[in-house]
């Protein structure tokens, strides 16, 4: 994979996390258990965006053709 790709599968797995922190949000006062899974799970994506970007700046940058 490229570094563009890794900065492109970075950018949607923090929109995941950033979906998936708004619906812990949204259950927080009324269902907790739910509202700590989301978190989990959003916690999970934003380690797999970090990953990513990782990854992404060990690789070099590919030249414009």
């Amino acid at each position: 994979m490229t570094r563009e790709q890794h900065l492109k599968l970075a950018e949607a797995a923090v929109l995941r996390a950033e979906n998936l922190a708004g619906e812990a949000e949204r259950y927080n006062p009324h269902n907790e258990p739910r509202a700590a899974s989301y978190s989990r799970v959003g916690a999970l994506w934003s380690d797999i965006a970090q990953s990513h970007v990782a990854i992404a700046r060990s690789l070099a940058e590919t030249p414009e053709v």
